[in-house]
């Protein structure tokens, strides 16, 4: 299939599958007597793949080892697993980060409610 209809039937744009294949996390495919990229329908799957990776937060280095990872082998699955409680620590920090920025904004935007003559911007004045 060429290049626009693998890129609508999965949902990425084409220069996504121009940089997957830049990366090696899609073969580069044969191309038609016309020019045009002909790729296989197993392509379909593996950018089905990348794209659920990411959607749950691995890095496309974490896909590209999880894609190896899938290839089989008795060590695949804990392979697996250490990738993926890695990538949910890193969540829950991040998480964590995020709770901070949305309680300080919070703060912030309370002291908007005070009196105007009691107040100065608190939100200005802490990006200051």
């Amino acid at each position: 299939m060429r290049t626009g209809e693998l890129a609508g039937r999965v949902g990425v744009n084409t220069e996504t599958l121009r940089y997957y294949e830049r990366r090696g996390l899609l073969a580069v495919p044969p191309r038609t007597v016309g020019g045009y990229r002909d790729y296989p329908m197993s392509a379909v799957g593996l950018l089905r793949f990348v794209k659920r990776a990411q959607e749950l937060g691995f890095t496309l280095d974490e896909v590209e080892e999880l894609l190896h990872l899938d290839q089989g082998g008795p060590d695949s699955c804990g392979a697996a697993r250490a990738l993926a409680e890695h990538r949910q620590d890193d969540l829950a920090a991040r998480i964590r980060d995020l709770q901070r920025m949305h309680d300080a904004l919070a703060t912030l935007v309370g002291q908007c409610e005070l009196p105007r003559g009691d107040r100065a911007c608190g939100l200005l004045e802490a990006l200051r």
